[in-house]
């Protein structure tokens, strides 16, 4: 069986998440520069080995200070860990078109495993012939567990950032020629 590569298309990608701000609302965050690929054994994407990287000095809350204090040694340390990555490690069909996606999730140099839920589309030809995949993708992880500690306590009580970050990402691929 032949292998089949897919590259991602980061002009029709994003990668994002949100954490709860004074526990009444969220902050979104989004990635600007990532990569990633996907090579499995012909049409099946069971047998798929998905690799992710970030970069953290890419990240953005569309606000400069929060941005700066989110890359800093408080929370990303993007000078000394400037990649997030992630490396699947297997994958279990649901059904169709919904899986889970068992890997390895780096942070800041800890490595946790964590499971992405993830929506396959069906491919389709561009107008240009290529052949292209989407996913939907989605995860819940704890901050802390990745050493991303940094909090300050409310007056009212609680704190001012949750620990559950939720990660949303919609990302396009294009089989390789």
């Amino acid at each position: 069986m032949s292998t089949t590569t897919w590259n991602l298309d980061a002009s029709h990608s994003e990668v994002g998440f949100k954490v709860r701000h004074l526990m009444i609302s969220n902050v979104n965050g989004t990635f600007g520069k990532f990569t990633s690929s996907i090579t499995n054994e012909g049409e099946n994407f069971e047998t798929s080995k998905v690799i992710f990287e970030a970069e953290m000095n890419s990240f953005s809350t569309n606000n400069e200070q929060r941005d700066g204090h989110i890359k800093s040694a408080d929370f990303l340390d993007a000078e000394q860990f400037p990649t997030m990555k992630f490396e699947s490690s297997s994958i279990v069909k649901k059904d169709d078109q919904l899986f889970v996606v068992h890997g390895d999730l780096t942070i800041k140099g800890i490595t946790k495993s964590v499971d992405l839920l993830v929506e396959k589309s069906d491919t389709a030809k561009d107008p240009w012939g290529q052949t292209k995949i989407a996913f939907d993708v989605t995860a819940k992880i704890n901050r802390t567990d990745f050493g991303l500690v940094w909090n300050a306590p409310l007056e009212s009580g609680g704190v001012l950032l949750g620990e559950e970050v939720k990660i949303q990402a919609e990302v396009q691929f294009v089989l390789a020629q």
